[in-house]
């Protein structure tokens, strides 16, 4: 029986619903279990932005309380 880290498996990564639609501004993320990945859905090899659980709850509320500016 071999013991290590389990084998790290790929994130399932959703559009928001936030992006319009219309391919010029579209956010992914993924819920793993450290917290939340998000990325420029266009450039899917690029940065990947790492959010804590707590971090991204507080996001989400203020865009659906509007308190971020467009």
């Amino acid at each position: 029986m071999t013991v290590g880290p389990q084998p790290v498996s790929e994130p399932r990564w959703f559009k928001s619903s936030y992006s319009g639609g219309n391919a010029t501004e579209c956010v992914e993320a993924a819920f793993v279990s450290s917290g939340v990945l998000v990325r420029d859905s266009k450039n899917g090899s690029g940065a990947i932005l790492v959010l804590q659980g707590v971090a991204w709850q507080a996001f989400s509320q203020a865009v659906g309380n509007g308190r971020l500016g467009n």
